[in-house]
């Protein structure tokens, strides 16, 4: 199913003329520069195609035909562009440890320039295509170009040119000549994905642009690979075994690889996998869902506006109407050495996606400073919940599983092991202890959770404050932020130590230890207030203590979630009645 619905985007992309999708045989590579030759064969010069986009450096991409399969560890060599050592026959070396090896050097040389001579045709371009082949003595000429050492720094792969600036891979006749190029050693049989009789690949061209999260570098892997004996059977090597043709092979790996690519906008890096999403006909909904989840980096602002579209589409039928019952397919790669781990395939209706969408910014919703973002993207509750707020930190597994339960349904519990990185951050960070993305995500979790494991002795968490909440946790949490606030009233703001910063974790997980003790320690506190705060306090305390029946010795990670919200939510009350109280015409 995941290979045909790639296969049908391929098509779908091909039919559209504004799409720069590779047809079968070729693909988009960027490259650094050109080498140019003459008439004769001979190396002319090098023409350097970067540019400065931002802070980076950006090739052209070039149409060019592409191998059909993976170098590994053989000889292999691509038309018409190659690496230094394949164009030239020059070693590179690349590990100052490791000697280039020149008869290995000399064969890929060779490869090349046979390549090279199978073009056929009598056209000037492929006679000067054949002349470059047949000479071997470019060396001198190459490495006195004013470019070479920028070439050899970058050592990347080059396409050659006759006698212009345009790659050679742009001239008709050369394109016609590749056409009638047939393999040496085509076998023949029925493509399991499409029922057709074709020519069966014997080993799956390569996927780019999957990052390997743990090594943080990209490089080409396979989704069907039988690189071990142990995996072949019935006699049949390599990709034999799991027959598919070639035009399929090449529809689906050029739509992945278009998916994956350095300007896609249909791809996301969360955790440890990279997703990719398409639908089955262009829709507005398939440009919008990246900034669904994480808004560009460069224009935050971008989220908000597609998440407040989101909820007005929801409302006026917009995602729920004409495009509501087209499929949306999502795709989850993990690199697995020389494999790619399918660690996400969910199928859907655009429908369906924007309703659980919509329901998780519904859920994470609380009442929040206006300095906030109005909507926390997933990156950036992975980061606050990190240690240190890294988000490199951050399991990786846990990330997928939190995109996985977004997704799903509306009434999916996030992974459990997200509320323990929330609290045990909250535990660690002295300064700023709930920030409203982690009580945003606490409430979040808990709500969901409790849509399943249905609990009646659970009352839903509201945005704001909730005097009635009967939940034990959230009482305390409310009574720890009223005792904080008498202590800063009566010793003022600028304190070294609150009894935030010296009994948080204790007092949310074992309040019958330390309660009695800041109980005590706010009867002093009291009384160096004024007779109105002093009243006010009293009362606050007071009311909160009628809904609690004792202190417990240990509260499971629930109420200790719900003391996190209990206290977020009685601070930010404070604040909004301060605000009101200086702004009278609010």
């Amino acid at each position: 199913m995941i290979l045909q619905a790639l296969k049908e985007y391929y098509d779908r992309k091909l039919k559209n003329r504004e799409s720069e999708i590779a047809p079968k045989g070729w693909e988009r590579k960027e490259f650094y520069f050109i080498a140019e030759i003459d008439t004769f064969g001979q190396f002319k010069k090098f023409h350097d195609l970067r540019e400065i986009d931002g802070r980076k450096v950006r090739g052209k991409l070039i149409l060019v035909p592409t191998l059909g399969e993976k170098k590994g560890n053989g000889i292999k060599a691509n038309l018409l562009w190659e690496n230094i050592e394949y164009l030239f026959g020059i070693p590179v070396p690349t590990d100052a440890k490791k000697k280039p090896n020149p008869e290995r050097i000399k064969l890929q040389f060779d490869a090349f320039r046979n390549r090279l001579l199978s073009l056929q045709g009598d056209s000037e371009v492929i006679r000067s295509l054949h002349f470059y082949a047949q000479n071997e003595n470019q060396v001198s000429k190459v490495e006195t170009d004013p470019l070479w050492e920028e070439v050899k720094k970058e050592n990347r792969s080059i396409v050659l040119s006759v006698n212009e600036v345009k790659p050679v891979t742009e001239n008709p006749q050369i394109k016609a000549s590749i056409s009638n190029l047939k393999s040496e050693q085509a076998t023949m049989g029925f493509c399991l994905v499409s029922g057709d009789i074709d020519e069966i690949a014997r080993l799956e061209p390569p996927i780019k642009g999957v990052i390997d999260f743990y090594k943080d570098r990209k490089g080409e892997r396979s989704i069907i690979n039988f690189n071990r004996d142990a995996f072949e059977s019935f006699g049949k090597t390599q990709n034999y075994n799991a027959p598919i043709g070639k035009k399929v092979y090449s529809g689906y790996v050029n739509a992945l690889n278009m998916l994956l690519s350095k300007d896609s906008k249909q791809k996301l890096l969360i955790g440890d996998s990279t997703y990719v999403y398409w639908s089955k006909k262009p829709t507005s909904f398939e440009n919008d869902f990246s900034i669904f989840i994480d808004p560009p980096f460069d224009d935050p602002d971008s989220g908000t506006r597609a998440i407040t579209a989101l909820f007005k589409a929801i409302y006026n039928g917009a995602y729920l109407g004409q495009d509501g019952d087209v499929p949306f397919y999502l795709l989850g790669l993990t690199p697995r050495g020389p494999r790619l781990s399918i660690r996400e395939w969910r199928i859907g209706t655009i429908a369906n996606f924007s309703i659980n969408i919509h329901q998780h910014f519904i859920d994470l919703a609380i009442v929040k400073p206006e300095y906030e973002p109005l909507y926390y993207s997933i990156k950036s509750i992975i980061k606050y919940c990190a240690p240190l707020d890294d988000a490199e930190r951050f399991p990786p597994n846990v990330a997928g599983d939190f995109v996985r339960a977004i997704l799903t349904s509306t009434d999916t519990p996030y992974p459990s092991t997200l509320l323990q990185a929330a609290l045990r951050r909250i535990h660690s960070d002295t300064k700023n202890r709930v920030k409203p993305v982690r009580a945003a995500l606490i409430k979040a979790y808990l709500n969901r959770y409790f849509r399943v494991h249905i609990n009646p002795n659970h009352k839903e968490i509201t945005m704001s404050l909730d005097e009635e909440n009967p939940s034990l946790g959230y009482q305390l949490g409310r009574l720890f932020s009223v005792l904080e606030k008498c202590q800063r009233d009566a010793l003022g703001k600028d304190l070294n130590s609150t009894i935030v910063d010296r009994y948080y974790s204790s007092a949310s997980s074992t309040p019958s230890v330390v309660f009695p003790i800041l109980m005590r320690m706010n009867q002093h506190h009291l009384a160096k207030l004024s007779y109105p705060s002093k009243s006010a306090n009293r009362k606050r305390i007071e009311s909160i203590m009628c809904r609690i029946k004792d202190f417990r010795p240990h509260m499971d990670l629930y109420e200790q979630g719900r003391f996190a919200i209990g206290y977020y939510h009685q601070r930010q009350d404070f604040f909004t009645k301060q605000e009101t109280t200086m702004n009278p015409n609010n």
